[in-house]
């Protein structure tokens, strides 16, 4: 493990650009890490590297601080955020003791399906800011203090 993370400190270091271009880069990645949006992280975390001017390289890797191993406490985690700062309460489903189908209550589940997306993206946004400039500025401070190896 400790082999695997030097090599990749090793990599970082080898990156195209200045610290700051570095480290915008691995930020705006992590943000877009963040989001729920499977397939398409790596192509948001690119997108917003280009608008930062940062290393679009570092971006792609930032993203996957979601991956199969960390989806589900990552994106609970954003949730739980999300659902705390706009004051939303788990709810259930009202009306479902049996019956035809066309009794099912719809509304419920299309406002259900809405108050927990409101909920995962709020968290996701306020957690990527937080990680994503918290990790970025971790990672200039380090740059700037360490040369490549020859």
């Amino acid at each position: 493990m400790g082999m695997r993370l030097r090599q990749g400190m090793q990599w970082l270091l080898l990156q195209e650009g200045s610290p700051g271009q570095r480290s915008r880069g691995l930020a705006a990645g992590i943000f877009a890490g963040c989001f729920p949006f499977f397939g398409l992280q790596t192509l948001l975390g690119v997108f917003l590297a280009s608008l930062l001017r940062g290393n679009r390289i570092l971006a792609a890797a930032g993203t996957w601080i979601s991956n199969p191993f960390t989806y589900v406490p990552l994106y609970w985690f954003n949730y739980t955020i999300g659902r705390r700062l706009l004051g939303e309460h788990p709810g259930g489903i009202s009306g479902l003791h049996g019956g035809a189908a066309s009794s099912f209550p719809w509304e419920d589940v299309w406002s259900l399906g809405w108050t927990v997306a409101r909920c995962v993206l709020l968290g996701s946004t306020l957690v990527g800011l937080a990680l994503g400039v918290s990790l970025g500025l971790v990672c200039w401070l380090w740059l700037r203090r360490t040369r490549p190896a020859p």
